[in-house]
Formats: structure tokens, sequence, C-alpha cells
């Protein structure tokens, strides 16, 4: 029996793919994503970078050095803000410490919040811990009643030049608090600092200078960072 003739079907086109170039421009765009987060994460919790601007810290850092702070030296602490702002600010604890790992000694040079303007970062030196009674002395540094062992201390002005009344020259004694930390530049004589201000608190420390990544010796136009480098300051610990 003669079997009815099927029509035959027109070929499909296949379909269509997406187009190599897309694909490519998706992917870059996915890489930037990825590698702008992470940066974010890495800037945020573990390491961040900073130029020293003034002498307070000399000759332990000089204007012109570009430092990379460790922020896990002393835990993970959350960051103050996101961009600025502070959303859901009453689940999250902004500028706190979500856990705590090393202690902080004296003699640590650190990153840490300015007390008079939340907005800055300031780094100086520990030279008191809690329970320490700081005392200032024409100059000199005093703890627990005896002369401290200062070996990083940088002075400008003469004994003959000291002030009586002047907080610079003679300070406390002054007890540091439970969880509070006395800081000091090694410029003593140029450092705006505890003598000042008082102490910071823990949750005020950002991290630990680690090592001098970059430093120019006059920053004089946009390009001299790169022809007036101090090259034997590259990649010198911060101690």
């Amino acid at each position: 029996m003669a079997q009815i003739a099927r029509p035959l079907s027109k070929t499909e086109p296949p379909q269509s793919e997406t187009s190599p170039q897309k694909s490519a421009v998706r992917e870059y765009i996915e890489a930037f994503v990825i590698a702008l987060a992470l940066a974010v994460i890495l800037r945020t919790f573990f390491v961040q970078a900073y130029k020293i601007p003034s002498g307070s810290m000399e000759p332990t850092l000089l204007i012109g050095d570009h430092i990379i702070d460790n922020k896990l030296s002393y835990g993970l602490r959350m960051p103050d803000s996101l961009f600025g702002l502070t959303p859901l600010a009453g689940s999250i604890p902004y500028g706190k410490y979500l856990f705590r790992l090393g202690d902080v000694h004296r003699g640590d040079i650190i990153v840490f919040v300015f007390p008079e303007d939340a907005t800055k970062d300031f780094i100086k030196r520990v030279v008191a811990i809690p329970g320490d009674r700081v005392e200032v002395r024409s100059g000199k540094l005093f703890l627990n009643g005896a002369p401290a062992a200062d070996p990083h201390a940088h002075f400008e002005i003469s004994q003959e030049a000291r002030m009586e009344n002047n907080q610079r020259d003679n300070f406390g004694p002054f007890t540091v608090p439970t969880d509070e930390y006395f800081m000091m530049g090694d410029n003593r004589d140029r450092s705006y600092d505890s003598r000042f201000w008082g102490p910071i608190s823990r949750e005020a420390v950002e991290g630990r200078a680690r090592f001098i990544y970059w430093s120019c010796a006059d920053e004089i136009g946009v390009f001299s960072c790169f022809y007036d480098v101090r090259w034997g300051r590259l990649f010198h610990p911060v101690r």
C-alpha cells in the first residue's frame, strides 16, 4: 500500500549563540567586579597603604614614606563606615573588633582612629600600656617612676628651651586606664599626641605598621615621586 509522502521540513537555522565579542566583554566586566570586591575586602580587613604627611615620627618615618599597615595584627576589626556610610548601624558593630588576636605592646607603631576627628587616621608609637604611670619631665619619658628605655626618641629642642607649663615638655603623672594606650611620636618636639589629647582605646587601633613600600624625598610635582625616590628605604621594616 502506498504511503502518503510527508512534506520535507525546511532546515531550521541553528540557535544563535552569544558572540565571542559579547562573551569577552562580559568576562572582563565580571573579572573587574571580582577584583574590585577583593580589593575592598583586603583594604577593609587585611592591609592598607598609607602615606606619611608629617614629620612627627622622624627619623623612623619620613615625610613621603608610603607604608603598609597590617590590619590583622591585633584581630579582625569592622571598619568605621562603608564608603562614609553606616547602614544597619544598630546591627553592625562599626569600629569594633569581632575578635582579638595579639596584644598591643610598648614600642609598637600603630595606625589608629584620631580621637578628635574619627575621619582621620594617625600613626604613633605605643609608649605605655594599661596600668603604666606615664610622666614627661623636661621632654624625657618616665614610666612607673623611672626613666623609660626610649631609644627611638628624637629631640630638636635644647633642655634650656623647655617650658615648665607646656604639656610637650612636662606632663603627668598619668595612669593609663584599662584597654587604653598612650601614644607618642618619635619626634617628641614636633608631635601632637597623647600628651595633648589623652590615650586611645583598644577599639580605635586599626593595625600595625609593617614596612615601607615606597618613599619619595621631595614631592614637588605630579611625577616627582617617580624620579626622586629614596631607594634605600624601600621595603624597610617599620620598627
